[in-house]
């Protein structure tokens, strides 16, 4: 069946559907995102199973929430925009703007679900302090990759090859993260909460205390104290009602005490005490884990006491135990490990204390003597960048006669901003409009707000033009002016730059690297020519690293140089063996740093 529902405004979200012994299976990502649309009862999705080849969702139907409008799609008959991305993939109405990865899609669905029900306060809590929970995408940030990327792929892994016995390393990663003190916004109260109850606890077992020492037992709660507290203030805010927290007011000596004096919080959750989206995407993959070890490996279950910990505590959430049973998933409470769990550390996992030694050497080696050493060393091998020169350094786009919504000055930026966004456009677009041909695929990597793939798809209205962004809040702004345009031949991407696989012909990519930063027009103009020299030189092996893959590579320089303190351009012609007798086709990619 082909795709329609972006043409009839509904948005629709496709899951991957990958085979097992011939039979079709969900891999983990497909299994986490129908889980956070059981968890927070998202109705907001026409979705799709995507089968690569022919098969039916029938023998899955035990994993699919009985609440889903669920179709099956074969990978032919994608929309193109999403054929080209990584699922999981949201396609928006409008069938422009395309959201692929995990983490983007995950934190979509939970500004769906709270767009169309203001009340549901618990999964808005899934997106953590100031909403940033996964935001950073994984190519910046070590603990998105672990969790989106990390522990799925070796979960996935782990069952494949069946290495009970070896504990994946993301997993022991994780174990070592729950293990930390934790630190939360304006956690002050809390911890003085908790230094008080410790002392009350203190007090009620030395033998002056003795006659109060059950009073915690007889009302009903664990005497362990310093555990509860953490607990009961995670699930206080997890409350759709919103039902406040204890406001005992601490007694003048706790209050009195310094923060640095207080005791410090253990984990409750994956990211410190609340439940997060982090929760929602480790669920699948440790109940698959830990599922897989107590049929073949429940000794090494000793090993991994605070990920146990961490997987009771999910299913205390209000709503876990009844997403994860209609996603198939029987939850259950481990058995506690037979070790304590204060006496875990970084010495029981011998991988990750190495790992911790390389990267604080690393961190300790101090920084000697800037770019140049390493300059005069390549200079010295007869290493030097080297600049062609400019082929049309005078054209320019007809500024005067373009549209508004094209022009720089649209966006909120100075005059002289403006001006030398204009210029850096004349550069790239001149070099991108000599290469294109009619039916030409054009993508501008890390697009922002859209000045460069928006001048294109104006200029070029014979090709296709993608732009891929991860920060949803600029794509959505290259979207709007895009339809104030009318443009009919641009899409739209957000997503990490490796969930993008499509083929195309011409990409833009801006690149930054740690010397060739060092070219702002503030600094001193010694710096910033070397920081020039280090660009070039970087460019140089990044042209290198092209030509190996059978590019023809230019490095220039923008006219006139002032438009960008990073004005280099790298153009560079593919010749591709098109399998025919009778030659080959060229796929040219200019590359701007």
């Amino acid at each position: 069946m082909k795709h329609t529902d972006a043409q009839q405004g509904q948005a629709s979200l496709f899951l991957e559907v990958c085979s097992l012994n011939e039979e079709p299976r969900l891999p983990l990502h497909t299994s986490i995102v129908l889980f956070l649309l059981s968890y927070s009862e998202c109705k907001s999705f026409k979705v799709y199973l995507v089968f690569t080849k022919p098969a039916s969702s029938q023998s899955l139907k035990s994993q699919l929430p009985e609440s889903l409008d669920v179709c099956d799609v074969q990978l032919e008959d994608l929309p193109q925009l999403v054929r080209g991305c990584r699922l999981p993939a949201v396609l928006d109405e409008t069938g422009m703007l395309c959201r692929a990865g995990l983490a983007v899609v995950l934190r979509h669905i939970i500004n769906k679900t709270t767009d169309a029900d203001p009340s549901r306060n618990d999964v808005l809590a899934l997106l953590g302090f100031k909403k940033t929970c996964l935001k950073a995408c994984a190519e910046v940030s070590k603990w998105t990759r672990l969790c989106e990327i990390g522990v799925p792929s070796a979960v996935e892994k782990h069952l494949q090859n069946h290495q009970y016995q070896q504990l994946p390393l993301s997993i022991l990663t994780l174990e070592q993260r729950l293990a930390e003190p934790v630190k939360v916004h304006n956690d002050d109260k809390i911890r003085r909460q908790k230094l008080q109850q410790q002392r009350q606890k203190e007090k009620n077992q030395s033998p002056e205390g003795q006659g109060n020492a059950d009073s915690d037992t007889q009302a009903g709660q664990s005497p362990q104290v310093c555990d509860g507290l953490e607990l009961k203030a995670a699930l206080a805010k997890l409350s759709v009602d919103s039902v406040p927290t204890l406001t005992t007011r601490e007694n003048s000596e706790i209050r009195k005490v310094k923060t640095t004096d207080l005791p410090p919080l253990e984990h409750v959750f994956a990211e410190g005490l609340y439940f997060t989206l982090t929760d929602v995407v480790l669920l699948p993959c440790i109940y698959q884990y830990l599922s897989s070890l107590q049929a073949h490996a429940a000794s090494t279950l000793h090993k991994l006491p605070h990920l146990l910990r961490w997987y009771s505590r999910v299913q205390e959430v209000p709503g876990v135990l009844r997403a994860a049973k209609d996603c198939g998933m029987t939850l259950c409470i481990p058995e506690a490990p037979p070790s304590n769990l204060q006496g875990q550390s970084a010495e029981d996992h011998p991988t990750i204390q190495l790992e911790q030694e390389q990267q604080e050497m690393a961190t300790q080696l101090p920084f000697v003597g800037g770019p140049r050493p390493t300059m005069t060393k390549l200079k010295e091998n007869g290493i030097e960048a080297v600049f062609a020169p400019h082929p049309c350094p005078d054209w320019t786009l007809p500024w005067d006669n373009l549209p508004e919504a094209i022009n720089p000055t649209e966006g909120k930026m100075s005059n002289i901003r403006a001006v030398r966004k204009r210029q850096q456009l004349n550069n790239l677009v001149a070099m991108v409009t000599e290469l294109a041909r009619p039916g030409y695929t054009v993508v501008d990597f890390c697009s922002g707000s859209g000045h460069v793939g928006i001048v294109l798809a104006h200029t070029l209205p014979d090709c296709q033009v993608i732009l891929i962004e991860n920060k949803e809040e600029s794509l959505v702004r290259a979207q709007s002016r895009s339809a104030e345009l009318g443009l009919k031949n641009i899409g739209f991407i957000q997503a990490n730059l490796d969930y993008f696989t499509g083929p195309f012909h011409i990409g833009e990519h801006m690149i930054l690297c740690r010397f060739a930063d060092q070219t702002a027009v503030q600094l001193p103009p010694e710096r910033r020519l070397i920081g020039k020299h280090c660009m070039g030189l970087v460019d140089l092996d990044r042209s290198w690293a092209a030509k190996t893959h059978g590019y023809s590579v230019r490095v220039m320089t923008m006219e006139p140089e002032s438009c960008s303190p990073k004005n280099n351009m790298l153009v560079g012609r593919w010749l591709q063996k098109s399998g025919l007798e009778d030659g080959a086709s060229q796929v040219e990619a200019p590359v701007c740093n």
